[in-house]
């Protein structure tokens, strides 16, 4: 079905893949899009002004001893985090202090897979692999982690044991909004990204979560990144860098110096490149995962939905176009938690009777309780309709179709928002 013959269309592209997917909506739909100022003339030496001038702290040679080791978080692959300029910007900067042996780059991975050497000479090129100690985090391995301390609210802390023996730390992230910790990058680079299963378990939990404040650009009397910041400052950073991106995902500004300092400097501007202001709540909401890296599953594009249910209707439509090269994924428990009920009011009411987290539950939570809220349909080039029925979802073929026949469905005055890149960019009702 066709928008009518009296809508003027108008085509979006959606971030998707590798790529963009076209759709039709119409002319007086409502854009949103981040206000993206332009890129850095010269990625690296944005970053290389950033550890040599910081928002607050001394310059990051200053910092570094010689005989010191040296321990540098980065994001894992389903970050598209700009490695391949900051990585080297780093090193070039710590040359002639410390060995490059006596260097570690630790991928925070949470609780994700670890990458694959394939994956991580895409993510950091082949010079760096072959040159510096690449590690992939292990949030389910005793061995490789350390008992810190409950720190927080409670908060049972074990973290990377490369980590914690390290001379000088050092995080390496990017700042977008987060839709339960607030922002990303900063003290998220310790834990979850570096911290135990059973450590981001309960600063997951359903309580947190589910708490008024957990949400897109919060932080201060937020449950999750209270705790996280109070986690990186109880175990130490001596060094944090972050920069912001554009829709290309090319460096926009970087920060550098103490953790959270640089990190509110970040999120101050992130807050302002990528929240935008819309004038009420829509019947349709047409979003995206914001292409690979970030959709390449079903779990991380969770995300793009959860932006559009800032400004859907109770009982609107939320489209999410999402490619979904890696499944599910099938690691991890997030699909059989999404099975394990025959609702989404289902799996609330088992989240909320649970005594502990179950590994991937808060991602479930969040899922459950959009659907629950709005009827969530999928266009993804890699699940069938089955897969998707199984997490209590809907397939469509064609996304401008399923836009018109629920305009269609609900008469004159049908209003509709697309979030051409998902979650890079944040709506809220002014």
């Amino acid at each position: 079905m066709a928008l009518s013959d009296d809508v003027v269309a108008v085509r979006v592209e959606l971030a998707y893949g590798s790529g963009v997917l076209p759709v039709d909506v119409p002319d007086d739909a409502t854009v949103v899009r981040p206000a993206h100022p332009p890129p850095a003339a010269d990625p690296a030496a944005a970053v290389r002004e950033a550890l040599r001038r910081p928002v607050a702290g001394p310059p990051l040679r200053e910092l570094v001893e010689p005989g010191q080791t040296v321990a540098i978080s980065v994001c894992d692959g389903t970050r598209p985090q700009p490695r391949r300029v900051v990585v080297p910007a780093l090193l070039e900067e710590l040359d002639g202090i410390v060995r490059v042996e006596d260097v570690t780059i630790l991928v925070a991975t949470g609780t994700h897979r670890p990458n694959t050497d394939e994956e991580l000479r895409a993510m950091l090129g082949d010079d760096v692999v072959d040159a510096v100690r690449v590690v992939n985090h292990d949030a389910r391995d005793r061995s490789s982690l350390a008992w810190v301390g409950r720190l927080g609210a409670g908060v049972p802390v074990w973290l990377d044991r490369l980590w914690l023996d390290a001379d000088v730390r050092i995080t390496t992230g990017f700042v977008e909004p987060h839709f339960f910790a607030g922002f990303s990058g900063g003290p998220k680079m310790v834990a979850p990204g570096l911290a135990a299963l059973e450590t981001t378990l309960t600063l997951h939990d359903a309580a947190r979560i589910g708490h008024p404040c957990a949400r897109w650009g919060v932080t201060e009397g937020n449950p999750v990144h209270d705790d996280v910041r109070a986690i990186a400052a109880a175990t130490g950073v001596d060094f944090a860098l972050d920069v912001i991106l554009d829709a290309g995902q090319r460096i926009v500004r970087a920060f550098g110096g103490e953790l959270l300092a640089e990190h509110r400097a970040a999120c101050a501007v992130a807050r302002q490149v990528a929240m935008r202001p819309v004038p009420g709540r829509f019947d349709v909401v047409v979003t995206s995962g914001s292409g690979f890296p970030l959709d390449q599953n079903l779990y991380q594009s969770v995300k793009g939905m959860a932006a559009a249910a800032e400004v859907v209707k109770p009982g609107g439509l939320i489209v999410c176009a999402a490619e979904c090269r890696d499944g599910f994924p099938d690691h991890g428990s997030y699909r059989r938690e999404l099975a394990s009920a025959s609702s989404p009011r289902e799996l609330l009411d088992a989240i909320a009777a649970r005594d502990e987290t179950a590994p991937d539950q808060w991602q479930v939570q969040i899922q459950a309780r959009i659907q629950s809220q709005a009827r969530v349909v999928v266009h993804t080039s890699f699940l069938s309709d089955a897969e998707l029925r199984e997490a209590h979802l809907e397939q469509t073929a064609d996304v401008s179709e399923t836009v018109a026949e629920a305009l269609a469905a609900r008469g004159n005055g049908a209003r509709v928002c697309v979030l051409p890149e998902g979650p890079q960019t944040i709506p809220y009702v002014a």
